[in-house]
């Protein structure tokens, strides 16, 4: 499965836009932009999801990871999530532990 991941940091955010889909083969890749991003040290971190069309259960541990790894004063929030990827992120619960949200504004 394919995965392409870009990510910045400006002004204390931290932005992850990810496209295709999040499986196992591709989840350290994933793992490895939140890592280069809480390097950063960014007091929010943005992961936009509208263009992700599959996440599977490893996609869901690097979620658990960025909210651990960024710490509890940094705000998580996943943007544009919709159809099985939001469909995940409610069944695991996940979305009580982030800002679920369509769109962000910066």
């Amino acid at each position: 499965m394919a995965l392409n991941i870009s990510m910045d940091v400006n002004n204390g955010v931290a932005k992850i836009v990810l496209e295709g889909e999040v499986d196992a083969s591709v989840s350290d890749k994933f793992k490895e932009a939140v890592e280069k991003a809480a390097r950063q040290k960014p007091n929010r971190l943005v992961m936009f999801m509208d263009k992700l069309t599959f996440m599977a259960s490893a996609g869901l541990r690097i979620l658990i990871f960025a909210k651990q790894k960024m710490g509890a004063d940094v705000n998580i929030y996943v943007i544009g999530a919709s159809g099985p990827v939001l469909n995940t992120l409610k069944m695991s619960g996940f979305d009580r532990s982030v800002y679920v949200q369509a769109s962000y504004v910066d």
